[in-house]
């Protein structure tokens, strides 16, 4: 996934393995919200999703 802020607002994407970005529309994240705090709040919406090899969200490059 990638996140992205344009014109003040956070927007939310699934990225493929082949390059194709597709726009996550049912996720809102809360234009206030500061860089260092993504990781946070997007582990709190997808932490069901976690498992043993991945248990959190991290920031990636």
């Amino acid at each position: 996934m990638s996140v992205l802020k344009k014109e003040q607002a956070w927007q939310l994407f699934n990225e493929s393995d082949t390059g194709i970005r597709s726009r996550v529309y049912d996720v809102v994240i809360p234009a206030d919200l500061k860089p260092a705090e993504l990781a946070t709040y997007l582990d709190d919406i997808y932490h069901e999703f976690s498992t043993e090899k991945h248990p959190k969200v991290i920031q990636v490059g």
